[in-house]
């Protein structure tokens, strides 16, 4: 009987090594053609380099920074100035049509709850205050202490780049930042107006600029650039 099925085992067993051999050649066929596929080259965002430009201007004047690292605006009867920039161009895979995938975001520390009523915010950078989670840090508004949240159940607070917090708003909410903040999008000499008034002579500003080069993260490289502006108002 050994005789008899021993050349059939060997048969079965020739068999399983040729398929055995089709697998790995398939396999090898395929990673090669992986290994040989074209990797996708995404240049930096700016072909100079990315760097940001701004300036301070009031009643067509622009406000030169002092050698203590404030900017002194004098106010003149003009309720609003404006933050005027000049951006790098982007690399041309980052236009599409025509159009820059640029950004630049505003936020600052000052804000407004009634026509004399001012305030400013712990803060350091665009959406600072939010994005530490300490709008709940007390803010001191004469002999009372109020945090952010407290205060939109009564008031609306009014930031001075010209953003709202309304009642309603939803601050343990995943999209709540994409809610803040003011934006200048598709150019690069973004202008903003920035809310000014005789309430605000002594007071000082800390205004952020937060510059996105290439908006879009899926289709290449992204630079953020980040600018603050202390600012006097006399």
């Amino acid at each position: 009987m050994k005789n008899i099925w021993l050349p059939h085992i060997f048969f079965v067993y020739l068999i399983k090594i040729k398929v055995m051999q089709k697998t790995i050649y398939t396999l090898a066929i395929a990673l090669f053609f992986i290994s040989c596929e074209k990797e996708r080259f995404y240049p930096p965002a700016c072909p100079g380099g990315c760097f940001t430009n701004h300036e301070i201007i009031y009643k067509n004047d622009t406000i030169n920074i002092g050698g203590d690292g404030f900017y002194r605006i004098k106010w003149d009867g003009l309720n609003y100035f404006q933050i005027k920039g000049d951006l790098p161009d982007l690399d041309p895979q980052y236009v599409i049509n025509k159009v820059p995938l640029i950004e630049s975001r505003y936020d600052s520390d000052y804000w407004i709850l009634i026509d004399t009523i001012r305030f400013t915010t712990p803060q350091y950078g665009f959406l600072g205050w939010f994005n530490d989670n300490n709008f709940n840090t007390p803010i001191p508004i004469g002999n009372y202490s109020y945090s952010m949240v407290d205060l939109t159940e009564t008031h609306q607070p009014l930031n001075i780049v010209g953003y709202q917090i309304n009642k309603h708003f939803c601050f343990d909410c995943p999209y709540a930042p994409t809610l803040l903040g003011t934006y200048s999008k598709y150019n690069y000499k973004p202008t903003q107006n920035i809310l000014l008034d005789n309430e605000m002579i002594g007071d000082t500003i800390n205004l952020f600029v937060e510059t996105v080069f290439n908006t879009e993260t899926y289709s290449g490289e992204q630079e953020i650039l980040n600018n603050t502006f202390n600012i006097i108002i006399e």
